[in-house]
């Protein structure tokens, strides 16, 4: 009997985990660790940026307050000292679950690179991104958006703070009705009217979409951004198994982000499994100065998928009576894994998964 192959033992989680790590690496990021706490200023003070409502929080034996990370990205942003730095990392981090206010360690692996983000670095994390869902699936999508050409338009919307905000949740709601009403309400000039109404229904592979995009522009800062966006576009190489398209309703704060902003899916889970983009907004913020780019695959998700065949708990199941000698079993399950087989060894069979199972009764095999 063949042995399974030490993958088998793995969650899929841990199985997604060990496969991202050999990819980043192979682009040579640096594997990077964190502490499980930060000081509670560092996400009090970007409190919109940090996924959950609630943050879990202690007293250290200074004084300070301090909290379990929710997020990867601020820290790693907090540690940054200069130059070009690409890593990656599996970390846990700890938020809330939404409605029932659980909180729940989330395990998630994923990359960053601070520093100069040129046209070359966005290409590779968009295709480490693409890449790291093809881990997961042979039927992916990968949906993009410019928050650059959004900043145009907004600048093209002449409309205050307030109505900007409602603009993008029903963009994100993809309710082109509530954005034609909020239009006319806020006095929106009709040619900018229009193209939000036209983003609410946009979705489509780049090479359709990105015509449609061109079309859309309304000044330079649009005209710019697209032929960024095209640009990249038209270097993204094909990955099979995976679907890119553009979608701008997948853009949502606009404070923090510049750039690229993109999400994965997969089928079987009900959100995107993987989210990311250029953060140099966020950078700024706290007070570095650099672009940045990056991505997160959130690996808890990866229960909703359909469950896998269970692994074994072991090739063999030996049990053994009241007159079987202790030695005489611990002898036939040694000699049974210098053949290369995962062995238990009880009186009772109990609960379980195993390839075969071996009675001694007597100090005989049965």
């Amino acid at each position: 009997m063949a042995p399974e192959t030490p993958v088998s033992l793995m969650e899929k989680s841990e199985e997604t985990a060990l496969a991202l790590r050999q990819l980043y690496a192979a682009y040579g990021y640096t594997p990077y660790k964190m502490s499980k706490f930060e000081p509670y200023d560092l996400y009090a003070q970007n409190r919109s940026f940090v996924t959950g409502d609630h943050i879990l929080t202690f007293t250290d034996t200074d004084g300070r307050l301090m909290a379990l990370k929710p997020d990867v990205t601020l820290s790693v942003i907090k540690h940054y000292r200069g130059g070009q730095q690409k890593i990656c990392y599996h970390e846990n981090v700890y938020r809330d679950t939404g409605a029932s206010h659980e909180f729940r360690e989330i395990p998630q692996s994923g990359l960053e690179c601070i520093g100069e983000i040129d046209l070359y670095t966005q290409l590779e994390v968009l295709t480490l991104a693409a890449e790291s869902l093809r881990r997961i699936s042979d039927r992916a999508i990968l949906d993009l958006a410019s928050v650059s050409w959004i900043s145009g338009l907004l600048s093209a919307t002449q409309a205050d703070h307030a109505a900007e905000k409602r603009l993008m949740r029903l963009l994100h709601e993809k309710n082109a009705h509530g954005i034609r009403a909020l239009c006319e309400e806020s006095g929106v000039p009709k040619a900018a009217a229009a193209v939000w109404q036209a983003l609410a229904a946009l979705y489509g592979p780049v090479n359709e979409a990105l015509p449609r995009i061109k079309s859309l522009c309304l000044n330079e800062e649009m005209e710019a951004a697209y032929t960024a966006l095209s640009s990249l576009c038209g270097m993204l190489e094909e990955h099979p198994g995976v679907e890119v398209n553009l979608d701008f309703s997948i853009l949502s704060d606009l404070k923090y982000y510049n750039g690229l902003v993109f999400k994965g899916y997969v089928p079987g889970v009900h959100a995107g499994i993987l989210s990311g983009g250029q953060y140099g907004n966020l950078v700024k913020r706290l007070g570095k100065q650099a672009g940045a780019i990056g991505f997160a695959v959130y690996l808890d998700m990866l229960s909703q998928l359909p469950a896998a065949r269970r692994p074994l708990d072991a090739d063999v199941l030996l049990l053994y009576d009241n007159k079987t000698s202790p030695l005489l079993a611990a002898r036939k399950a040694q000699s049974l894994r210098e053949q290369g087989l995962r062995v238990r060894v009880q009186k009772e069979a109990g609960e379980g998964r195993y390839g075969q199972i071996i009675r001694m009764e007597g100090g005989e095999e049965a």
